[in-house]
């Protein structure tokens, strides 16, 4: 049997993201789960608004759009009219920890049987680069060309760490995708996530530190080097909740 250097669950056509940009990488991750689960048929995505805003453009199923910040609430809908679905939602930083941040942990309280893919590239990235609610101390963003000061702006929120003490979110962790043995780790780490959906146990994040080279204002293999040497020394890369889960 010939091997498919595609999955079937993602579109055959060029993205809009930038160079180096990691939503790309995390997109055929995710459809190479999905088709490695069978489950496409049976999927539908929630999109709000972002990088990721016309990710539907890309995905072979069925996905729905949100507005800014509430694609957990829209994916609580979807999932409770239509529970023999697999619904996820597809969340950026400014997304989901920022104007969304009620929704999700909300979503993570009723113990929703959904999972969402959380991409944490430290910035708001559709809208020019500004400070996000994870840009990390000392970090200069369009609006914050001094840096980050946890004196004025407050100190970058972990959202793992917040989800993980609530007792509806079955399974939390953090993964990166700078490199491929961390994009195989990270792909693992997905497909427990939807497993533990078609378990039917609850609440399910995987939070993936993503490149922004272009808003970073770097070269597509410093802004790699940046996740490594920067953004895991502040959010730490692991299972926060879940990690004797078998599914």
């Amino acid at each position: 049997m010939p091997v498919r250097l595609h999955p079937e669950s993602l579109e055959n056509i060029t993205t809009h993201y930038c160079p180096g940009c990691s939503h790309g990488i995390a997109h055929r991750v995710i459809a190479e789960v999905i088709d490695e689960l069978g489950i496409e048929g049976s999927t539908i995505g929630i999109s709000p608004v972002g990088c990721s805003y016309n990710n539907y453009k890309y995905f072979t199923f069925d996905m729905l759009q949100a507005a800014h910040g509430r694609a957990p609430a829209v994916a609580t809908g979807v999932k409770r009219v239509h529970p023999e679905s697999i619904v996820f939602t597809y969340q950026g930083d400014g997304d989901l920890a920022a104007i969304g941040t009620a929704e999700i942990i909300h979503a993570a309280a009723r113990g929703e049987k959904i999972t969402t893919i959380f991409i944490n590239n430290a910035i708001y990235g559709m809208t020019s680069g500004q400070m996000a609610p994870t840009t990390l101390e000392g970090q200069v963003t369009t609006t914050s060309p001094l840096g980050r000061d946890p004196k004025v702006q407050g100190f970058p929120l972990k959202m793992s760490e917040i989800l993980s003490q609530i007792d509806g979110a079955v399974y939390i962790e953090r993964v990166s995708m700078h490199d491929v043995n961390h994009i195989l780790k990270a792909k693992k780490a997905i497909k427990k996530a939807f497993k533990v959906q078609l378990a039917g146990l609850g609440f399910s994040m995987i939070e993936v530190l993503s490149t922004c080279p272009t808003n970073w204002r770097m070269k597509p293999v410093d802004a790699a080097a940046w996740v490594k040497d920067t953004m895991m020394e502040y959010y730490k890369l692991g299972v926060y909740k879940g990690e004797d889960l078998e599914v």
